[in-house]
């Protein structure tokens, strides 16, 4: 007999745990309460856990069931499980003694802004979707890019605009497809082949992704070499002389990534000179200013950013040290039109009379995804809750606390800077010749066993530098206390102390070089095993 298919299922009919909705509004406000109070519990006492998680791989699928709950369990269960298994598998961020990689600055108002997101969970991939968060976005784009001076050619008061992406990359990519388009239609397209980006051997690894996504073909991706004597950053007369070979050669120069704030040592590009190379080829420049733009809304940093007027494109990342939680990539645009042209694509159920007035943005053109969330929201609230005096003040006191880092290395005479101090990153490592002195017994013999870039020749003798210094930061960070990590730049293994957490203080930082130099003093005062494979 034909009819409503209606079978028995005894354990689906117990709904005596279940909840009338799964957006219960009085639950809802029950249950965010009790995340409030963890996550501020938390904060509260970030500093009891071990910086780096001390975890081994695979911990928590032995900590966890192997298949999901068939029935709901309470939040006071499950938020347990987060503190008993979720919390030490982490590295904490926030903590007062991370210095590892760049700032994940955080703030209240950045949480509450990520709620109000979260909470509305509006799709906004055009103007229609929801006008408030278009509009949004346009108006604290312009009033960022008028707290750092850019040129008015970059924003919406101007003929320019910007846009919230998800990371560096996502920027890059979107910047690069506009080049790379606006190069082919001129060239054919299939000359695509003939296309070469370019950066420095300092440039992020997000620029060489980039290149791969868009299809520039890996042999005309150029990283070329920086060198000590120009603090490592990008020579104008090295990249006119690639850029004249690459011409020779039939090759198509496209793209240049300019870098303001490298992630090795924060090496600053010049940006004024660089420009004028790239545009005697008409190519396009981006600026990428990921980390160091946020210290560019002070007056005094302003000048690392001169000479933008003649770049294309201008990125910072507020959530590294812009008190705006991940991902909030801010991007400005020349061209928006060049984005759009690239990026946008215009089906039949997205067809509306605001897009056809042309007199909206749709910003589903300006990024690679169709859909978008409502980031502006949180930049918003950090911009309103603190102001602009505020936030110069918490980088200026980041910047003062690497002074201070800065100072105490300096008065050791067993470690060296070796590289300029612009903004809150110090770089810096056990100098030869405290390795020298530690290590009398050294041989000839064994220096000839020493690989290449584990080793420096001080006074002819062969010193294994990148090897006390790698074993100086693995035990830092595994002690617990402290958090720290390293570049290679120059052949050099370095430490990175990069300051900008929200909840760091001076003694903080104190007790940073107190961990470094309890260790340095247990490393140097014994042997060096050196790696003789």
């Amino acid at each position: 007999m034909m009819g409503s298919l209606e079978f028995e299922h005894p354990q689906e009919n117990n709904s005596a745990h279940m909840t009338t909705s799964p957006l219960d509004p009085e639950e809802f406000r029950r249950q965010g309460h009790m995340v409030i109070d963890f996550i501020a519990d938390y904060y509260k006492t970030i500093e009891k856990y071990p910086v780096l998680s001390q975890v081994q791989p695979g911990y928590l699928k032995k900590r966890l069931p192997e298949s999901a709950p068939y029935d709901p369990e309470p939040i006071e269960t499950i938020l347990q499980d987060v503190q008993d298994h979720i919390v030490p598998g982490l590295t904490h961020w926030l903590s007062p003694n991370h210095f590892g990689y760049f700032p994940a600055a955080s703030s209240t108002a950045a949480f509450l802004g990520e709620m109000l997101t979260t909470g509305f969970n509006v799709v906004g991939f055009n103007w229609m979707a929801s006008p408030a968060a278009t509009e949004l976005e346009t108006i604290v784009m312009d009033w960022l890019g008028d707290m750092l001076k850019l040129p008015k050619s970059f924003l919406f008061s101007g003929n320019g605009g910007g846009v919230l992406q998800g990371t560096t990359c996502e920027a890059i990519v979107c910047t690069m497809a506009a080049a790379r388009d606006q190069m082919l239609s001129q060239i054919g397209r299939e000359n695509i082949g003939k296309l070469v980006v370019y950066g420095s051997d300092q440039t992020h690894s997000a620029l060489q992704k980039a290149s791969q996504i868009v299809g520039i073909h890996p042999k005309n991706f150029r990283a070329i070499e920086t060198t000590k004597s120009t603090s490592f950053a990008l020579s104008p007369g090295v990249l006119k002389s690639t850029i004249c070979s690459d011409i020779e050669a039939g090759l198509v120069p496209l793209f240049l990534c300019a870098t303001v704030g490298t992630t090795a040592i924060t090496a600053v590009d010049p940006l004024g000179p660089l420009c004028e190379v790239a545009k005697e080829h008409d190519m396009w420049v981006h600026v990428d200013a990921a980390y160091a733009g946020s210290a560019c809304i002070c007056p005094e940093f302003q000048y690392f950013i001169d000479g933008v007027e003649g770049a294309d494109s201008f990125s910072l990342n507020a959530h590294k040290w812009f008190f705006t939680t991940l991902d909030c990539c801010c991007l400005w645009v020349k061209n928006p039109s060049a984005l759009v042209s690239s990026l946008s694509t215009n089906p039949e159920f997205l067809r509306n009379k605001a897009t056809d007035s042309k007199q909206v943005v749709d910003y589903k053109d300006w990024q690679i995804a169709l859909s978008r969330r409502f980031k502006a929201i949180k930049l918003w609230l950090v911009l309103r809750s603190y102001g602009v005096g505020n936030l110069r003040n918490f980088l200026r006191s980041h910047v003062k606390m690497a002074k201070i880092f800065e100072g105490l290395v300096g008065m050791d005479k067993r470690f060296e800077i070796v590289a300029p101090r612009h903004f809150s990153l110090v770089c810096f490592r056990v100098s030869p010749s405290a390795i020298s002195k530690a290590n009398p017994s050294l041989s000839d013999h064994d220096n000839g066993k020493l690989k290449a870039h584990n080793y420096e020749l001080l006074n002819g003798v062969k010193c294994a530098v990148n090897e006390v210094n790698s074993k100086l930061l693995e035990a830092i960070n595994g002690s617990g206390l402290v958090y720290m990590s390293h570049a290679v730049v120059g052949g050099m293994y370095v430490l990175r102390c990069a300051i900008g957490a929200s909840l760091t203080e001076e003694k903080h930082v104190a007790m940073a070089w107190k961990v470094v130099q309890e260790h340095a003093d247990a490393i140097l005062g014994t042997k060096i095993i050196v790696d003789q494979t």
